[in-house]
């Protein structure tokens, strides 16, 4: 149907925008509530927990520092760089928040300005002999359309498009964190490897002093020619122990080199012979500060607030959609004539359209938008499960950890001894070489396993820093402070938005103070 009506008072219109504005408020949907999560007053793992190192640690600068390795610092800072799995991160933000502009225009007006020209002639009559006419034709418009967000339609999908650009944030800190952590952990790995490597080299140099004795022995007829094998064989285990070191050093390295974005081929570490490991002291503080630190949580929050920004846009789907329109132009024979006031033209018009009748349709899309909030809330609440369990696992590795190195270096030293004290006794003909053999093995894996046991630490420790999310409060990390500058803008533009309106009525009242006709269109939309 379409209704004309004409001699409409002059109040008519901008009574009609005021009523826009004023309902373009009325939005419906649920209020986002963050869900709730578990409360933990402190972590289980951390009774007796006393970080010797200050509370602010981890706020000071980058994590890794804590090792008090240059080379580590210095690959570490070019992962957010060159890492591939970063740039993905990187990229999928971008496209969020490019979504999230694509969604803040459908918020503005649209213009368009069309120009045409056209030559034609008309057929002649045959009956009167009037030769046909050849005439020109020119035309140019410009016309404007603005959907009201009467129902918070479109205010909803930009705040769903915020919070999924801040989710995507929250994933490029969390893909970020995660590269760091696995270059910390290969490193210091490879580190270890050397410290393994230099421990099997003296090992096997132990081993061929063992050998040189039993060959002097059995040339001189003290010993037997088992002895010089069973040296033979021990050496020779630790050579090839030694060759599995150099595969293990050479993996870690080509790992190290992908997670800065360069081919193994041209990447190298070359052993550092001063260097000591170091395991710092990481302060933990209390359960409530993980869920601020971690972005993986703050991701999930965000997708179960993106959800809930769905329930809204599915249910104003109940009710109809309004659109104002306006055009002006002009069209004439001669492009001279087309600014002529003879020529020109404009119609000003309000159109809404509601569905009757989709067989359920619309309310299936309710259910499905809600039923993906609760899968939401489901994710955000298991992200803070499986982190308070990584804290309560590393917490609890890192104290057994720490005991087992003290246990692990007392074995040590006690199976160095006896080893040196078999040795002796084998010289003097005492004990066989078979009780050497058994000495020498049972002291090289006490010393392996002391050595494993601090590289375990290590990487304990960076696990614990992986688990409390990285250093600082993922708050105020770069991708974070983005997602934020995000929402003060989205701010800003409802505030131009707002102003560009009221100006715009304002013209359109002025324009129409003459009690003009206003055309509306009422179209009912039926479904197909």
């Amino acid at each position: 149907m379409h209704f004309t009506f004409a001699a409409r008072p002059p109040y008519a219109l901008p009574a009609l925008a005021a009523l826009a504005l004023l309902i373009s408020g009325c939005a419906v949907g649920p209020t986002y509530k963050l869900p709730a999560t578990p409360e933990v007053s402190a972590f289980k793992e951390a009774e007796g927990w006393v970080p010797a190192a200050p509370a602010d640690t981890l706020e000071r600068g980058p994590w890794w520092s804590l090792f008090g390795d240059p080379m580590l610092d210095e690959l570490a800072s070019r992962v957010e760089v060159s890492n591939q799995n970063v740039a993905v991160a990187v990229g999928a933000y971008a496209q969020a928040r490019a979504l999230v502009r694509e969604q803040r225009a459908s918020l503005f007006p649209s213009v368009a300005l069309n120009g045409g020209a056209t030559r034609a002639r008309s057929s002649g009559n045959l009956l009167t002999g009037a030769p046909g006419r050849t005439g020109n034709n020119y035309q140019l418009s410009i016309g404007g359309s603005w959907e009201p967000d009467v129902w918070g339609r479109l205010g909803r999908a930009v705040d769903s498009a915020t919070a999924g650009a801040q989710a995507s944030a929250a994933d490029l800190a969390s893909a970020t964190l995660s590269a760091q952590g696995e270059l910390a952990t290969n490193y210091l790995s490879l580190r270890q490897t050397d410290i393994q490597q230099a421990l099997i080299q003296s090992t096997n140099e132990g081993y061929t002093r063992a050998l040189e004795i039993t060959q002097n022995r059995y040339t001189a007829g003290i010993a037997a020619k088992t002895d010089v094998l069973q040296a033979q064989t021990q050496l020779a285990n630790g050579q090839a122990t030694a060759v599995g070191l150099q595969r293990q050093r050479a993996q870690l390295e080509h790992a190290i080199a992908v997670l800065v974005g360069q081919a193994p081929g041209n990447f190298s570490l070359p052993p550092l012979a001063a260097w000591k490991p170091v395991v710092p002291e990481i302060p933990v503080g209390v359960p409530s500060t993980l869920l601020q630190r971690r972005p993986d949580i703050a991701g999930a929050e965000r997708r179960v607030a993106s959800a809930n920004e769905q329930i809204g846009i599915a249910k104003s789907a109940y009710f109809p959609s309004i659109s104002l329109s306006a055009s002006g132009g002009s069209g004439a024979s001669r492009v001279a004539d087309l600014f002529k006031t003879a020529s020109n033209v404009w119609s000003l018009g309000l159109s809404a359209a509601q569905l009757v009748f989709d067989a359920g349709a619309t309310s299936a899309r309710v259910d499905e938008a809600a039923a993906g909030r609760d899968q939401a809330v489901a994710r955000y609440r298991q992200a803070v499960l499986a982190a308070f369990q990584d804290v309560e696992d590393q917490l609890s590795a890192t104290r057994v950890l720490l005991a087992q190195q003290e246990l692990r270096r007392q074995a040590s030293e006690a199976a160095d001894l006896v080893e040196q004290q078999l040795l002796n006794r084998y010289r003097s003909g005492q004990v066989s070489y078979t009780e050497v053999i058994s000495a020498q093995t049972t002291a090289l894996s006490a010393r392996s396993a002391l050595a494993q046991a601090l590289s375990d630490r290590q990487t304990t420790a960076v696990a614990l820093i992986q688990s409390l999310g990285g250093a600082g409060r993922w708050g105020n990390s770069p991708a974070a402070s983005a997602a934020l500058l995000l929402i003060a803008s989205c701010a800003r533009i409802y505030w131009a938005r707002a102003l560009y309106l009221l100006n715009f009525y304002k013209e359109l009242a002025s324009r129409c103070a003459g009690g003009l006709p206003l055309a509306v269109g009422l179209t009912p939309r039926s479904h197909p």
